[in-house]
């Protein structure tokens, strides 16, 4: 008689949801968010928006390998059809059912606060202020899931150093879209949004101007899907992935640190620093382990998601502390 002894790294079968369930319920969704979301006098099938998004403009970009990961990419239909984008709504498909209703040009970056050369930057603008080059960066996030993107863009050291940071400023803030005719999320009576909108991240200066920090306007070698944050984000990839504001509008150079959305809504559960460290459990699950979208078996969370490069900006810091 054979006997199989449990993998401990496989989930129990209670934990995987059946096919058909999944399916069913995401149908469901899907056809509840195309009777609300009309896009010019015609509703959303269910049919076109479980698919994947459309793949974009080509953004020409040589891949940066000395920052690039090893690893296999996440398949793009993952990539664009599982999202934390709460703007869109707060479910994992949300993003992908919702945000072709995102408004991606024009627009325009107002970088200012307390620099020399405060200036509006028009994304055309940004698009050509340093060579854009690809790096394949892990993004984690809190929940314990993670995915491994090609992202296109550029250190951004490049655009902060253009407005001459004054001595006085410490830290950034990023400042992302709200506009309730664009994002249905962020509406008053949009059931599940309770953010103080618009939302708000922030970094050290330091941490801004390292060069893992990428000011993001694509992926795949083409531009950023809306659902992914276009037409630009910021990637900070030692970091849990809600640390990487999407759909930007304004950065600012401040003396204090900012007020942060996730903090504001939930300080003992997201700390400003949000580093990834397995050895600081959310207080609702641990940080230990977490699963790749596409594969079954959990793996071992690595300190600063495996980004040694950056374990001296916190030398001295107590990490437990400054979660």
């Amino acid at each position: 008689m054979l006997i199989r002894v449990p993998n401990p790294n496989e989930p129990r079968p209670s934990e995987i949801t059946p096919r058909e369930v999944y399916l069913n319920r995401r149908a469901f969704m899907v056809g509840a968010s195309a009777a609300a979301v009309a896009v010019g006098g015609g509703a959303v099938t269910a049919e076109a928006a479980l698919k994947p998004a459309v793949k974009g403009q080509p953004l020409a970009a040589t891949r940066n390998q000395a920052l690039s990961l090893p690893d296999t990419p996440t398949p793009w239909e993952s990539a664009t059809t599982y999202n934390n984008f709460y703007e869109f709504g707060t479910d994992k498909p949300d993003p992908a059912l919702n945000a072709h209703t995102l408004r991606t040009r024009p627009w325009t970056v107002e970088v200012g606060g307390l620099c020399q050369k405060p200036k509006t930057f028009d994304i055309e603008d940004i698009l050509k202020l340093a060579p854009l080059e690809e790096r394949v960066y892990a993004l984690r996030c809190v929940e314990g899931w993670s995915m491994v993107i090609p992202w296109i863009g550029y250190p951004l050291s490049a655009l902060l150093k253009r407005v001459e940071p004054t001595g006085a400023a410490k830290y950034v803030e990023f400042v992302t879209l709200v506009d309730p005719e664009q994002m249905p999320g962020t509406k008053p009576s949009f059931f599940g949004s309770s953010l103080d909108w618009p939302y708000v991240e922030g970094l050290r200066l330091d941490e801004a101007m390292h060069p893992l920090t990428l000011l993001t306007v694509g992926m795949y070698g083409v531009v950023l899907a809306n659902q992914n944050g276009a037409p630009v984000r910021v990637i900070v990839p030692w970091k849990y992935g809600f640390k990487s504001a999407k759909s930007l509008v304004k950065i600012r150079l401040v003396a204090d640190e900012p007020k942060t959305t996730w903090n504001k809504a939930a300080s003992n559960e997201y700390g400003f620093y949000s580093n990834v460290n397995p050895s600081v459990d959310h207080p609702r699950w641990s940080q230990a382990t977490e699963r790749r979208i596409g594969e079954f078996r959990r793996r071992k969370t690595l300190m600063f998601n495996g980004y040694d490069q950056v374990a001296s900006l916190y030398t001295g810091m107590d990490l437990r502390k400054y979660y």
